[in-house]
This record gives structure tokens, sequence and C-alpha cells, in this order.
């Protein structure tokens, strides 16, 4: 039974980590909070399906909705962020709550209030190592996330694109001052934060077979107390603070049997950290 937890909690966790990273790539850049970055891994779930519909192929629908979900970043970011971004910290977070509620909104309006099934029929059956239950659903998550965390660490760590956005999430002035296209890699943190969004929407679709228009409440507020719990800004701290509270939760409510909602315990989790450290798992101060 702990084996089979942990595989869920990895898997819960995996969900976690693609959701809060692009919260964290866009607040490591611009320092704002980009919870409208919820709405675009709802949007991304709606996408996927969509593409879906006109193209039965998981991995036609999963590439669709990361590029048609990184467009719209894009455009949050041209026509939302950008003529705040000399105002006040507050100013940005309360548009993007704002456009957060629209968007749900037009998802209610467009697809209407009802679930819609995701449904996609895996032929591979599922792996059983023991008492140890790896199904399908379980198995696309791991792959794809492996997939889309090595990709992300070899463009930030390899690549020039990666060198100039670590030295603008650094500091955003100097390096425009020393001849950084900081215009281009906003829109690319944009890009690479709204596509991972849209890649954990299909994956959530997929794996629970129901897409709806307020899916994006929830992880609203948990990956907001993940990059919280990692470190405000840290890549790594966020994929650790995501593996420990989905493997929390999982122990939590199916082995100990704790009588909470599930949802209250990544902020239980969090607090519990900040307090032994203050600027979470791998921030600094």
């Amino acid at each position: 039974m702990l084996a089979q937890q942990l595989v869920n909690g990895i898997t819960i966790g995996s969900i976690y980590a693609l959701i809060a990273l692009g919260l964290t790539i866009v607040y490591g850049v611009l320092k704002i909070l980009h919870i409208a970055h919820a709405g675009v891994y709802a949007m991304g779930a709606y996408l996927g399906l969509w593409v879906y519909h006109l193209v039965p192929n998981l991995f036609l629908a999963m590439v669709g909705a990361m590029i048609l979900s990184g467009v719209a970043g894009i455009f949050i970011e041209r026509f939302l962020y950008k003529s705040m971004l000399d105002k006040s910290r507050i100013v940005p977070l309360i548009a993007s709550i704002g456009l957060f509620i629209a968007m749900e909104e037009a998802f209610r309006i467009i697809s209407g209030p009802y679930v819609k099934a995701f449904p996609v029929h895996f032929k591979q059956k599922p792996w059983i190592f023991g008492s140890m239950r790896i199904s399908a659903p379980q198995m696309l998550v791991f792959g794809v996330t492996i997939v889309l965390l090595v990709l992300l660490w070899w463009v930030i760590s390899r690549t020039r694109m990666g060198k100039a956005l670590r030295a603008v999430s650094m500091d955003r002035e100097m390096a425009d001052a020393l001849g950084v296209a900081t215009e281009r890699i906003i829109l690319l943190s944009f890009f690479i934060s709204s596509a991972l969004a849209g890649a954990a929407g299909v994956l959530v679709g997929v794996f629970y077979n129901s897409v709806y228009p307020t899916m994006g409440d929830i992880p609203a507020y948990k990956a907001l107390a993940i990059i919280v719990l990692g470190g405000m800004g840290s890549i790594p701290g966020t994929i650790l603070g995501a593996f420990l509270i989905g493997i929390s939760e999982t122990f939590l409510i199916g082995f100990v049997n704790i009588p909470l909602p599930r949802d209250a315990l990544a902020f239980i989790v969090m607090i519990a950290v900040l307090m032994f450290r203050p600027y979470g798992l791998l921030g600094k101060e």
C-alpha cells in the first residue's frame, strides 16, 4: 500500500509541477503573480479536447494545446501586463485575478457549465509489480512530465535563450542595459509557462476524464502555495515542492486517513516547512 500511495503521490506531484512551473517562470522574470495562469491551464484542457475531437490523436492534441496555450500567454502579456510593469505589483495582480474570472465565465458560456469527458482509450495494460499498479494514464503523466522537465532544463541551461532568460530573471534592467532583448525574453517566458500549463490541462483532462469551466479554481491557489514552499522564483524548488505536496496529500489522505480536506493540506505543508525554512526549500533571502 505504501508503494502504491507513492506512485499516486508522484502522479499528482507531476501535474502540480507542470502547473506551478509556469507561475514560477513568470514570477522569476516579471516578479508578478500570474493568477490567470490557472485560466490558461483550463484553456489548455479545452483546446486539447477540441483538437482531439478534430484529430483523434492524443499526441497531436497535446502539442496543439501547448502551442495554442503558449500563443494565448503571449497575448496576455502583450495586452494585459505590458502596460502595467511600471505600476505597483498589486495592479497586475488585481488585473490577473479579473482575467482569470473572465476566462472561467468565457469557458462556461462557450462550452457550457457541464463536465465534458476526454474520451481517450488506452490499449496499454497496467504495469503490475507485486501489489503496486501503474495505470496507462499514470504512465502518460510520468512520461510527459519527464520529457517536458528535461526539455525545460535543456532550454534554460544549455541555450543562449536560457542564459538570457536567467539574466533577465536576475536583473531585468541590467540585462536590458547590456543588450539582452528583454521584450523577446518576456514573451518567451510567457510562451513556455503557458505551454506547460496547457500540457498540464490535457493531462488532468485525460487522467480524470473530465474538463469543466472551473477546473482552474484549486490550481490557482495551490500553485501559489507550491512556489512559496519551493522558494519564490526557484525552478528546482518548485519541482521539489510540487512533489512534496503531491506525496504528502496522498499519504495523509490515503494512508494516514487524516480528517481534513485534501486541498487544505498544501497550505499545512507549506506552513510547516516555512516555520523552519522562511525562504522556502531552495529559496534565498
